[in-house]
């Protein structure tokens, strides 16, 4: 990637401005990558020796899933403004073009994902309104200060194959729906609830990892491909925000939590022969019917809490 001023000193190390996706099959269609002008975001050592430009909230998510440099801890080397990355060229994996620029999106939300967002404008609303937006109105480019030759050329990439929508859903979705703009939220969200399902229940691939099959087989296949080949890490966090008793904001972490095996095979068959034997009995008949239920479900459970 290109390196802004305040990030020079990392010019030569391995840099990654990382996007979150719940979408690792869509990454063949990346057109652009996009930021939150005001946001801030921060420069952090992995494990690995790679660096990741993120918001403090992702970082610290990283840190707990044992992904930082040293566990639980996830100092920011240098900060850097999304004002500042925005025009920067970036190598997005996977893509037809050679390289996609890193462009504003005002809508973004810093404590959701890593507060980077990639773009694929075939299929997901919100990115093809925003580039069609940056496209086709220059008044809106001046405001957010984007060169047209960072949008020009880049036309949404046809990856995914749906019934009665195309091969560029999130356009024909938007036009149904009557999207007016990127700020449109309303009629985005109806579209992007339309183009999600149907893509995933229906959808058939056209490029890359099995092409020609369906969407929901094929994208763990192209998850696991992207992690092995160094094109992007596991990362999990609360589907909505979640706050604890003591007001602070849960996030996944990994930790040293012993289970009990509750449904190893010959551990289970000899408590099922003994309860259910003639010789077990309890003060309450129901007591023996909770017994008889559990132990068709219980699994691995938790042996302790903190």
């Amino acid at each position: 990637m290109d390196f802004p001023e305040s990030l020079k000193q990392f010019a030569d190390k391995k840099v990654f401005l990382l996007a979150a996706t719940l979408r690792p099959e869509t990454m063949y269609g990346q057109t652009n990558c996009f930021v939150l002008p005001d946001g801030e975001y921060g420069v952090y050592e992995m494990a690995t020796g790679e660096y990741f430009i993120v918001s403090q909230r992702a970082a610290r998510g990283l840190a707990y899933q044992e992904q930082t440099k040293e566990a639980k801890k996830y100092p920011s080397l240098a900060t850097v403004k999304g004002s500042e990355l925005i025009g920067k060229r970036l190598k997005a994996p996977m893509t037809s073009y050679e390289f996609v620029y890193c462009l504003p999106l005002p809508t973004i939300k810093m404590d959701k994902g890593t507060g980077v967002v990639t773009s694929v404008p075939s299929d997901a609303p919100d990115d093809y309104m925003m580039l069609r937006d940056l496209q086709t109105k220059e008044g809106l480019r001046k405001i957010l200060n984007v060169e047209a030759e960072w949008v020009m050329g880049y036309e949404p990439i046809p990856i995914i194959e749906i019934p009665g929508m195309g091969n560029l859903s999130a356009k024909f979705a938007c036009e149904e729906f009557k999207v007016a703009s990127y700020k449109d939220i309303d009629n985005l969200s109806k579209a992007k609830d339309k183009c999600y399902g149907e893509g995933f229940r229906e959808g058939l691939m056209t490029v890359g990892l099995g092409a020609g099959k369906k969407v929901e087989d094929v994208k763990p296949l192209v998850k696991q491909y992207m992690i092995e080949n160094g094109f992007a890490v596991p990362y999990n966090e609360p589907e909505s925000e979640v706050i604890s008793r003591s007001g602070d904001s849960c996030i996944v972490a990994l930790c040293d939590q012993w289970l009990l095996d509750y449904g190893e095979a010959s551990w289970l068959a000899k408590v099922k022969e003994h309860v259910f034997s003639k010789n077990f009995e309890t003060y309450n008949p129901k007591c023996l019917v909770e017994f008889k239920g559990v132990l068709d479900w219980l699994k691995e459970w938790g042996c302790s809490r903190t």
